[in-house]
């Protein structure tokens, strides 16, 4: 970038910073993974205050990291400092699900959090800020803080649904023997949860059609899905963690390409507020689409063809957010 000539840093509200996912995001925010190399930001971090010691520890490390993209850090156990004036709020931190919990547990113990994150958010935040939400269940709880944000603007919420995405791209190219960047256009539909559609209908791989390069439509419509589908818990299963260097990437993808744009006849998925027009998906629903962004702004990609297959499979992972909802807001 020309001398004289850099952006203003950007403010970079993390929740849950010192935790797995944070620890990593951090880095990689600092690290211009983002916003990109040139481009100075201020990570403002928020955490609970029994992990304030933890959070002074990642700060140690931010400084001796010597990253040319950092220009502040504001570490903090209050909301209004953390959120003060913020271009970007990444809300990671959440209360992970435990043994024996039912998901309805786990909205109702997230429910306050995203709550008072959302009023906090609408007090002290820039009325342009764009949020992402990866706590879980992520669309739910997005929701929920859109829902205490009223002066902010409803399409400035979104849930990550990137990482199914980029585990989807994983999938496929290994199926195909190829690499990820030989494939376009993979797109999640629906909710971060098991009753996610990750869909291949519209996809290309080197140019092809996805479903003919690949000649394995029961594969496609079976074992790809449920592997998609349950990525998150496999990984719990074999390392005893939840997903976190991967989680804090596709976090980086999700707003990278919601700040800059995504290229010209690429599709993305997020989390967003369906309109109730949109594929029959019903008004009011942090739903996951393919999108194209530009400007800043996201915009659904419409006229898509839905066959009977992915018909059912956007109906059912419909139906469990309008549970949801139900759940969390009454």
């Amino acid at each position: 970038m020309p001398a004289g000539k850099e952006n203003a840093p950007i403010r970079v509200t993390i929740t849950g910073a010192a935790g797995q996912i944070g620890g990593f995001l951090c880095s990689f925010v600092a690290q211009g993974r983002m916003f990109g190399p040139y481009q100075k930001v201020i990570l403002q971090l928020l955490e609970i205050p029994p992990a304030e010691k933890v959070l002074q520890g990642l700060v140690m490390e931010l400084n001796d990291g010597a990253y040319e993209c950092l220009h502040e850090i504001i570490p903090t156990t209050d909301p209004e400092v953390a959120f003060r004036d913020t271009d970007v709020a990444l809300l990671v931190g959440a209360i992970p699900r435990g043994p024996g919990m039912e998901r309805s547990d786990l909205l109702a113990k997230n429910k306050g959090i995203f709550e008072a994150q959302g009023k906090a958010l609408n007090q002290f935040a820039k009325k342009t800020v764009k949020v992402c939400v990866t706590g879980n269940p992520a669309n739910t709880n997005c929701l929920i803080a859109s829902t205490f944000a009223p002066d902010i603007p409803k399409e400035n919420f979104t849930a990550l649904t990137r990482l199914d995405q980029n585990r989807a791209y994983s999938q496929i190219a290994e199926k195909a023997g190829c690499s990820v960047n030989d494939l376009d256009n993979i797109y999640i539909w629906g909710n971060h949860s098991s009753t996610q559609y990750p869909d291949v209908s519209h996809a290309k791989v080197k140019g092809q059609a996805a479903r003919g390069a690949l000649a394995d439509d029961e594969w496609v419509n079976g074992e790809f899905v449920s592997k998609v589908q349950k990525r998150g818990a496999e990984i719990i299963s074999v390392m005893g963690k939840s997903s976190a260097a991967s989680a804090a990437n596709a976090i980086c993808d999700h707003m990278h390409d919601w700040w800059f744009g995504t290229r010209p006849g690429k599709f993305v998925s997020m989390g967003v507020t369906s309109d109730g027009n949109t594929y029959g998906v019903p008004e009011g629903l942090i739903y996951s689409f393919p999108l194209r962004i530009e400007n800043g702004k996201w915009k659904i990609v419409e006229g898509l063809e839905i066959d009977a297959f992915s018909r059912d499979k956007l109906d059912k992972t419909g139906a469990e957010l309008i549970e949801e909802k139900a759940e969390a807001l009454g």
